[in-house]
């Protein structure tokens, strides 16, 4: 009777305890989820009328939409270009600054230093890099015969100039998961590879990356969430231009709420992003996950 009464109580604390949090959550993610969904039902009211109901007239909408089927390309290549090289660079950074090498403390500065700075004061920088002429960009071009270019003023290298300035800032946050887990393995693994007679990179193929699968499988959703997400360097580098070429979806659903005041078709936006960032979660935790080795 005691052990089932000290059981009861256990189990109440501990809904006590999660109470808040769990209130918290409700009322700032889950509660804004489903009033936007709610909205995104209703035409935007104009002056003092309500809102009237459309039903599926906004969804209708967006998929004869354009330039959304645009953005979403964009997203969809912004994200295949950023995710994979920022998970990449940031591990062969990790590595780099793991091994014994002069200055390490300073090489690992270096490499964090671009995670800690605003986005707004890096777009601000790589803004720099990027005029035409007077770039450094431009600079290095021209002094070596070549002509200028207006990489931000081109339809054609404006997302590629975007991606490159992304995957300088990520890569800095995410070595330092990587770094964390690579400190974590036993250098017995190493020793004993190299007693087997195993090459670096094999070592590496066999062994070491397949035991950091766990910090990928995390570094890598939140590097998918980042690239939905971003939306700081548009609105002080390209304004989603030229012809919405570097415009991606939160930046169009900014557009829509607070330049047209369109607001519940960017609610309707906003289930979709919210719908798409679902799926690639689910997915990767129902089939990644599954090939995960923890130790």
């Amino acid at each position: 009777m005691i052990k089932h009464q000290a059981r009861y109580w256990n189990q109440v604390n501990g809904w006590l305890m999660i109470i808040p949090a769990v209130c918290m959550i409700g009322l700032f993610t889950h509660y804004p989820i489903f009033a936007t969904f709610f909205r995104s039902f209703f035409a935007t009211p104009i002056g003092t009328k309500p809102a009237p109901f459309v039903g599926l007239e906004n969804y209708s909408f967006l998929m004869e939409d354009e330039v959304f089927w645009k953005v979403l390309k964009n997203n969809l290549i912004y994200s295949f270009c950023t995710v994979p090289a920022s998970i990449a660079l940031a591990l062969i950074m990790a590595m780099t600054v793991n091994g014994k090498i002069k200055g390490r403390s300073w090489v690992r500065l270096s490499f964090f230093t671009p995670t800690v700075l605003p986005m707004i004061a890096v777009a601000n920088i790589w803004l720099f890099f990027y005029t035409p002429e007077y770039g450094l960009f431009d600079q290095i071009i021209i002094f070596f015969g070549g002509n200028s270019h207006n990489w931000l003023g081109n339809p054609d290298s404006v997302l590629g100039s975007l991606i490159v300035m992304v995957i300088w800032k990520e890569s800095g946050f995410f070595m330092i998961f990587y770094l964390a887990a690579l400190q974590q393995l036993s250098p017995e693994l190493q020793e004993a590879g190299k007693i087997e007679g195993s090459g670096r990179w094999n070592y590496f193929r066999r062994v070491e990356f397949p035991l950091l699968m766990p910090t990928t499988l995390f570094i890598s959703i939140n590097a998918v969430i980042n690239s939905f997400k971003l939306v700081d360097h548009l609105v002080i580098m390209t304004k989603g231009g030229p012809d919405n070429a570097s415009s991606l979806l939160l930046y169009y659903i900014y557009e829509n709420a607070f330049n047209f005041w369109d607001t519940h078709y960017a609610s309707t936006i906003t289930i979709v992003l919210v719908i798409i960032l679902a799926i690639i979660s689910l997915v990767k935790f129902a089939y990644l996950d599954k090939k995960i080795h923890y130790q």
